[in-house]
């Protein structure tokens, strides 16, 4: 079964515009096992028109072979009396046709009919089988008020138009009917609450899965955003200086040269290697070791290879978990990145301390600040990374200009994860 499908029926709720509930062959398929004919599970693997006809075809055969077999044993009886018994006999079975679409008006007319059939009929015939599968049909479909109402009207309507004509009801006959419908009104109920809280966990599980999938495609953004930013802004910074030192100073060029090579080299490990863990290669995920702090030198090493002075210092005392220590190197990484395309900076610092039980990050430049234009446009994914990297630790994300001039990024995150 198809679980992202809505199911047309909203069990617990009354039926409207007339009880006729709205089902289309699609929708019909996810309204239950039943086909509007209540808690049928054995009817599970049959196919949909088996589960529509069976209790028209069982009510049929219940009903109209044992009446006529009466009416030609108990005779005489007239051919209006027949005609009669036997219309009414066949009525019920025919009305459930409509129960998928129309359960409420359903419910209401087969009560009708049967009482018709029992303040009629000069006999005491086959139970009326049909009511009760229009009955399970209302309550299961969202008909609620049109069931207990057609039930109400046609138990006091048989109780005192019957004592009005004279019929002889047994104390035991009521007794026995009255709590005939009261187990048809309860495994009615029963089977709506068992799919109600069915259709409940199916809607929190379609949530839990969205957002699991919605996260996993974030994580899986940042960690793309995170490699290829740096690397290829490298690659751009390092191509545009090679072309123009290609004719004065040709060592110059052959050095920018290598330093693409390595960017590429590395952006394409660590995608291989984010790819591998997608696919749960670990043997190849783990040939592309995720960086931590330790890897943090060559990473400063690779910006001061481009022209930006970065200055570090740290004071942490213990390293901290892995997922931290990854979320702070790819902070850096983007920060950095920041800097040497957009701040038009010379200088930039790298600060890691120990603030209570949690590490503080802030990386500060002394470019133009969070009021030029060309910060401004840093306001799109890689920002939006960072400070959701710091959120997912449960720790906070600050970014604006700094004091002593240029740009800041501010992170605190706990040093260790639960």
């Amino acid at each position: 079964m198809d679980i992202t499908r809505t199911d047309p029926v909203h069990a617990g709720s009354d039926s409207t515009a007339g009880g006729r509930v709205s089902s289309g062959r699609g929708t019909d398929r996810e309204s239950g096992p039943d086909h509007g004919y209540g808690p049928a599970a054995g009817f599970r693997g049959l196919p949909p028109g088996v589960r529509l006809w069976f209790p028209v075809i069982l009510s049929f055969l219940v009903q109209v072979p044992p009446t006529l077999f009466i009416l030609f044993r108990t005779g005489p009886y007239n051919p209006v009396e027949i005609l009669v018994a036997a219309a009414l006999a066949v009525a019920t079975p025919l009305l459930l046709i409509g129960a998928r679409r129309f359960p409420g008006p359903v419910v209401a007319c087969v009560t009708v009919v049967a009482l018709a059939d029992l303040l009629l009929v000069p006999y005491f015939g086959p139970p009326t089988i049909a009511l009760g599968f229009a009955i399970l049909s209302g309550i299961f479909r969202g008909a609620r008020i049109w069931v207990y109402a057609s039930v109400v009207s046609g138990w006091l309507v048989a109780v005192f138009a019957g004592s009005m004509l004279g019929m002889d009801w047994h104390p035991v006959r009521i007794a026995f009917v009255t709590a005939g419908l009261a187990f048809l009104l309860a495994l009615a109920e029963g089977a709506r609450s068992r799919r109600q809280h069915l259709q409940e966990a199916r809607q929190r599980s379609l949530q839990h899965r969205a957002t699991v999938e919605q996260a996993e495609r974030m994580r899986i953004a940042r960690e793309l955003h995170d490699v290829l930013a740096h690397s290829l802004s490298q690659i751009y910074v390092q191509a545009g200086m090679g072309l123009h030192l290609m004719d004065t100073q040709p060592e110059k060029t052959r050095e920018s040269l290598a330093n693409i090579k390595t960017s590429s080299k590395t952006a394409l490990d660590e995608v291989r290697g984010v790819l591998a863990f997608l696919r749960l290669d670990t043997d190849a995920a783990s040939r592309v070791p995720e960086p931590d702090l330790s890897a943090l030198p060559k990473l400063l090493d690779s910006f001061r290879a481009q022209g930006i002075d970065v200055a570090f210092d740290s004071s942490v005392s213990e390293l901290p978990s892995a997922r931290v220590q990854l979320a702070l190197y790819r902070i850096v990484q983007e920060s950095l990145t920041n800097v040497l395309r957009h701040a038009n900076a010379s200088k930039a610092a790298v600060v890691l301390e120990d603030v209570s039980d949690s590490i503080r990050l802030r990386v500060t430049d002394n470019g133009t600040g969070m009021q030029s234009t060309a910060h401004a446009q840093v306001n799109g994914s890689g920002l939006l990374g960072m400070a959701e990297r710091a959120t997912l630790l449960g720790g906070t994300f600050e970014l604006g200009d700094s004091p002593t001039g240029g740009f800041a990024v501010t992170v605190v995150v706990p040093r260790e994860q639960p």
